[in-house]
């Protein structure tokens, strides 16, 4: 199979081919008398688990490791379960900064219409203080797992 044939078959550009060759994930196929790539029938599922492994958030160095493991035999299953896990892990802690920066997103809409002396906007602080070299205030924001005390947003008679 030639490169735009797979490429076209796993729903990549060629240069994802090409690229994917250099890291070492995909194996460089045979060359064909007039120099075209000719790719083997499991290039197709290989470049797709690429693929798939990409959307669940493994890394290439990951998906290179995964690879071995998938023609690993018996001992793989420790091993993916293993880099499964520390991914968990990984994405446990992204969830966990996302819920602290919508929770601050909420307290920031709502004291947007306070005047400004009074508005708490932790986003800003943290990133203020960040920039001062101060680092994160103890204060500066909601701490994950809290709820933001919500106030109502607008002038009380059903206006903004």
């Amino acid at each position: 199979m030639r490169s735009a044939e797979l490429a076209a078959a796993a729903n990549v550009n060629v240069q994802t081919l090409r690229y994917y060759e250099r890291r070492g994930l995909l194996p460089e196929p045979d060359r064909l008398a007039s120099g075209y790539r000719d790719y083997g029938p499991d290039a197709v599922s290989t470049v797709r688990f690429i693929k798939r492994a990409q959307q669940l958030g493994f890394s290439l160095e990951d998906i290179a490791e995964l690879l071995d493991l998938a023609n690993g035999g018996p001992e793989s299953c420790d091993a993916t379960r293993a880099l499964a896990t520390e991914k968990l892990a990984e994405l446990e802690a992204k969830i966990a900064s996302l819920s602290a920066m919508r929770d601050a997103l909420l307290q920031l809409v709502a004291t947007c219409n306070k005047p400004r002396s009074t508005r708490q906007c932790p986003i800003l602080t943290a990133i203020r203080d960040d920039a001062s070299g101060q680092g994160p205030r103890q204060d500066a924001g909601v701490q994950p797992g809290a709820t933001p005390a919500a106030e109502p947003v607008g002038d009380g008679r059903g206006g903004l």
